[in-house]
């Protein structure tokens, strides 16, 4: 694919990064665009592999040979058609997917591989600068009902391919935004919340309905979605946080990440978020425990509040520089990765683990304490390396454990796998007939690459099942 010899001409060139001491003061994407010519050149570097294991590392199942061949080629409109053909929202991915295709890249075997995510971006960032992306609404409706509950990726996805299929299609979120966590979770220096605006008013044009404020099981009874539509979809996420149960939890100023990041994107968004509410890093020693995207999401937005240190915890020992043994080609690789926030400041520790946290006679915390522990999986602490540190503020970004189970899915009473998540059959319905999981509610917390690719494969699930006599019964 592509030029047979570029892989041997041309080096791996990303997107450059705007300088720390300009984008450490605002909100703006670090990332900025590659020009034409360069994005060309880095779909010249896709080689005739035979067979293409960048397939296997995306969950999409992108056709990336074929779109970086066209991007060498100069037909990005043909670009664009293929890159949709799988993938719903490659403005999303391109921003916050780890590119796992990269990690499976064939000439990343013994060279830097080719640069997929980049030239991603570069097609759909022109597509929608040219007015190529466009509603794409069914030649006709089927009349049947479908309730998406949750408007993260796996939602809209489904949502947009369910209303394509000619089914009448409404999104509930509890929030008063959609978008899920690409909307609180994900800060706007990563993802610009216009991207997913501008697919709201596509999918609305292609006959979704969004519903804010609508905590299905709270304030919306789950009986009016059984009594209104066809079927019903999961794609709530996996939204209860891991917790640290240690001495001095109750202080003040512990927080979880999801408390914290949300807060912020709110304000960035025109928001007023009320004093006794927001939660602010300026002029603190802030100290985030879990060392993965979230802790970095939170290091980056730590940066931007102006705090007065800030330290990352990890309780993982470090990955080495370089992939490791354990993890070969074509596997996601074990190795050390720094994100954009990383490279604006801080400091990373490992293999350490928080067993108290410290208050002032005021309730507020202060200050923790550490030991430095073995590696996985028994982490067991190491005699003589107790340490405190200074401690204002502390975000807890330790992941989560699965989907809030009081309310929704409770009172539906589907079915829960051994991980506590919804347990779906191979067309995402649950025990429940008429009622679907897809996303992290269904696989825990994953990939927004995952959640695209569930939301699609439930999608057709649901499509074939209000086709079928099953449907018709109840």
């Amino acid at each position: 694919m592509g030029k047979v010899t570029g892989f041997m001409e041309y080096a791996r060139e990303t997107f450059s990064r705007r300088p720390v001491a300009e984008r450490v003061n605002d909100w703006f994407e670090v990332y900025q665009p590659l020009p034409e010519d360069h994005a060309r050149t880095q779909g010249a570097r896709c080689m005739d592999c035979g067979v293409p294991f960048c397939h296997t590392g995306c969950p999409l199942t992108n056709l990336i040979p074929d779109w970086n061949d066209l991007v060498y080629r100069g037909r990005w409109k043909a670009a664009i058609r293929e890159l949709h053909s799988t993938n719903n929202f490659p403005e999303f991915t391109s921003r916050i997917c780890p590119a796992p295709c990269e990690a499976a890249c064939v000439l990343g075997i013994n060279e830097p591989p080719v640069a997929i995510k980049t030239i991603e971006r570069s097609i759909v960032d022109r597509a929608w600068d040219e007015g190529w992306i466009r509603p794409e609404p069914p030649a006709e409706r089927t009349g049947k009902r479908v309730a998406v509950v949750g408007s993260g990726p796996a939602g809209l996805a489904a949502a947009q391919q369910l209303a394509r299929y000619g089914h009448l299609v409404t999104v509930f979120e509890k929030a008063d935004r959609i978008g899920g966590l690409l909307r609180y979770g994900i800060p706007d220096f990563k993802m610009e919340k216009h991207h997913i605006d501008r697919r709201m008013e596509q999918m609305a044009a292609e006959g979704v309905t969004f519903k804010t404020n609508s905590h299905i099981g709270v304030n919306v009874p789950v009986s009016d979605l059984r009594r209104d539509f066809h079927a019903i979809l999961l794609a709530g996420g996996a939204e209860q946080p891991r917790d640290l149960p240690i001495p001095g939890r109750e202080l003040k100023g512990v927080h979880f990440a999801m408390e914290f990041l949300p807060l912020n994107n709110k304000r960035n968004a025109g928001d007023t978020v009320p004093r006794d509410q927001w939660i602010s890093a300026e002029g603190k020693n802030v100290i985030i425990i879990g060392g993965g995207d979230t802790g970095a999401d939170c290091l980056g937005t730590s940066h931007r509040h102006k705090a007065k240190s800030i330290r990352q915890f990890e309780i993982m020992s470090q990955p080495p520089a370089e992939r490791a043994a354990s993890t070969p080609w074509p596997l996601w690789p074990l190795m050390l990765r720094a994100e954009t926030s990383h490279e604006e400041g801080g400091d990373r520790h490992w293999s350490i683990l928080t067993t108290e946290f410290i208050g002032d006679d005021n309730g507020n915390v202060r200050g923790l304490k550490t030991v430095q522990v073995g590696p996985a999986p028994r982490f067991e602490p190491i005699r003589g390396t107790e340490q405190t540190f200074d401690a204002d503020l502390v975000l807890l970004a330790m992941g989560f454990t699965g989907p809030v189970k009081n309310g929704l899915l409770e009172q539906l009473g589907v079915n829960l796998d051994p991980r506590t998540n919804v347990k779906a059959d191979e067309n995402f319905m649950t025990s429940v007939p008429g009622v679907f999981a897809a996303g992290d509610v269904r696989r825990g917390q994953s990939l927004v690459v995952w959640a695209i690719a569930e939301g699609r494969k439930a999608a057709a699930g649901i499509n074939s099942w209000l086709s079928s006599a099953q449907s018709r019964e109840l």
